[in-house]
């Protein structure tokens, strides 16, 4: 009887000292100096969190590259490239604390934009620059390389091809890319947002707005179009279409003069 209980005893401590080493090593392990110099450099949305917040998109972005694969095709992936990547994915979901990509498994990354077949040869008049993937490339995100580090180092722009993309996959996270994403905007703005997608596109179309003429390809490409201009270039999204602006505020429960986690 004793023997046993020393036994379980012993298995006790060491299940107790196995459990506290992954612990310590969770809470030890940060990013590289490498990634935050990237960070700091040129992602303009994670340079404007304080410190705390900082580290939480940090420890976001080695989840997110812990979890999706990204693959260069005819390219090498650089560690720039990993970091912008994740950060296209964390910048927009980063006031939802428990939002987890579950429907991507793997970002393949081009070295230039590429056509619908996803040949870089013989390009259509509209070349791609990303795409999130169906059929049998579901859970597949694709990429241009160029485009993607275009996004984050142009500044003055309010373009970035790694935020479009990733918010196709937040839309697409309710059954279908229509530009609305049920799970991110609570009823009330629901209808708010739709009237405003309409409006905006006909202003687009009639060569009255200073928004991405693509947005008025579809209420889906909308949606993706003025995200990236709100997270690119949210001082100017105010000014010029403030209504625009307030909403997108509550869809992504992100305010620009501070950040608070829902």
């Amino acid at each position: 009887m004793e023997i046993t209980a020393l036994i379980l005893l012993i298995s006790f401590i060491i299940w107790l000292s196995i459990i506290w080493k992954k612990k310590s090593n969770t809470i030890q392990e940060t990013i590289s100096t490498e990634y935050r110099i990237i960070l700091q450099k040129n992602v303009t949305f994670y340079s404007n969190l304080d410190g705390i917040a900082k580290i939480l998109f940090e420890t976001r972005l080695q989840k997110f590259l812990a979890a999706v694969k990204i693959t260069g095709i005819n390219t090498i992936v650089e560690p720039i490239d990993k970091v912008f990547i994740a950060a296209s994915a964390i910048i927009p979901i980063f006031c939802f604390k428990n939002w987890e990509y579950n429907n991507l498994n793997e970002v393949l990354l081009y070295p230039d934009s590429f056509n619908e077949e996803f040949n870089v040869n013989g390009l259509p008049e509209r070349p791609v620059l990303g795409m999130v993937g169906s059929g049998a490339m579901q859970q597949v995100m694709i990429l241009s390389q160029s485009a993607l580090r275009e996004g984050f180092v142009n500044k003055t722009d309010k373009n970035n091809t790694g935020i479009h993309e990733f918010v196709h996959l937040i839309d697409k996270s309710d059954g279908e890319v229509d530009g609305v994403p049920e799970y991110l905007l609570n009823k009330q703005y629901l209808l708010p947002w739709i009237n405003l997608m309409h409006k905006n596109i006909k202003e687009i179309l009639a060569d009255k707005s200073d928004i991405n003429p693509y947005g008025a390809t579809n209420k889906a490409e909308f949606f993706a179009v003025v995200s990236e201009y709100f997270f690119e270039r949210p001082d100017l999204l105010k000014i010029k279409h403030p209504e625009l602006y307030e909403l997108l505020e509550q869809l992504f429960k992100h305010d620009n003069s501070k950040i608070v986690i829902k």
